[in-house]
């Protein structure tokens, strides 16, 4: 997307292949996955962490094996690193893939970030801009790393440190950076500042105020002078069968645990986004049932019509109709997730 040109347009559409976080261990056939994503001429590879296994090594591993896919975070937690720990990451997974490395950033929540890490989460919007701010500054290697901001300190004041440089030359200082935003100020703060938008659950007919978020954006991108070309990319959870309720239930329980599960009753940004979807009712349903303890009871009041905003489901007929509206809608970039037969239907419906 040209952030000169309207939103709404027709960008071609690309496809990705998620391949997320782990289980209790590594999934079996990733690599015959990743290769078959490759050959059926998907565009990129993502991986995810939560608290469990790490974003950037298994993108390592099971990149080696790669020759044309972009490698791509979706996302590397800020607060898992420091910004410097993560510019380091950066430079060195962008030479190894041959300046192939999309690093998508994101913020986790307030569970992982105070539980896990142990770190404050607040104030988020402020201390996203300063750590993108300083891998930037990193990956230019203009210079020994000064940075006198809110959050980050650099070096920090009245120690024995001094300001250091890069010693590793980037392949490429302007490195892609991506951010996962889901609120419109997180979007609005992605589109001002970063070379794409993660978008995660995406509904294509329940996204103006997404659009409005983007082009706030997009206008104080323009007032920067940051170059114009921006991605968005989405998940799209696909389950193509003639009976839309068995369908629907393929996708009810992970749409329960995000709404539901994923976060406190004060702090959970997945519920936030189906309730500006418009299934508030719903949405507060569901997290009541699963903060209960009824995860199952959770995912079975999930209705079909929530299910189908943010995915493609039912008979291929319908499957087809609805292919527009990706097609036609913000992403640029459609995430999609195994196994090899889900990999095919989605190259014959999109590419």
């Amino acid at each position: 997307m040209d952030i000169h040109e309207d939103p709404a347009g027709d960008p071609p559409i690309r496809l990705g292949l998620s391949l997320g976080y782990w289980g209790s261990g590594p999934p079996e056939g990733t690599a015959e996955l990743v290769g078959e994503a490759e050959r059926l001429g998907f565009d990129s590879v993502w991986t995810a962490e939560a608290y469990g296994s790490d974003s950037l090594t298994p993108l390592a591993w099971w990149g080696r094996g790669t020759e044309r896919l972009r490698l791509g975070t979706a996302v590397a937690q800020m607060h898992a690193r420091a910004p410097a720990a993560t510019a380091m990451a950066a430079a060195t997974m962008d030479h190894l893939s041959g300046g192939r490395f999309i690093l998508g950033l994101g913020a986790s929540g307030p569970q992982v970030v105070e539980g896990w890490y142990g770190t404050s989460f607040a104030p988020q919007l402020g201390g996203t801009r300063e750590y993108v701010a300083i891998v930037r500054q990193i990956l230019r290697r203009e210079g020994p790393l000064v940075h006198a901001g809110t959050r980050y300190q650099l070096p920090l004041p009245g120690g024995a440190g001094k300001p250091l440089q890069l010693t590793v030359h980037p392949k490429r200082q302007q490195l892609p950076i991506w951010l996962a935003a889901e609120g419109p100020r997180n979007i609005a703060l992605a589109a001002e500042i970063a070379d794409g938008w993660l978008a995660g659950f995406h509904a294509p007919s329940r996204s103006d105020w997404q659009r409005q978020a983007l082009e706030d954006g997009f206008r104080r991108r323009r007032e920067t002078g940051r170059p114009p070309s921006f991605e968005i990319a989405a998940n799209l959870p696909l389950v193509i069968d003639d009976d839309i309720e068995a369908a629907a239930d393929r996708l009810r329980p992970l749409i329960a645990l995000y709404v539901g599960g994923m976060g406190s009753k004060r702090h959970n940004f997945h519920f936030d986004l189906f309730c500006r979807m418009g299934f508030e009712e719903q949405a507060l349903h569901i997290q009541d049932l699963y903060l209960a303890g009824n995860p199952r009871s959770a995912a079975g009041v999930v209705p079909v019509e929530m299910v189908e905003a943010v995915a493609l489901i039912g008979p291929p007929a319908k499957v087809q109709e609805e292919v527009a509206l990706w097609r036609h809608g913000l992403p640029t970039l459609l995430l999609v997730d195994g196994p090899v037969r889900r990999l095919r239907q989605a190259a014959e419906l999109f590419l």
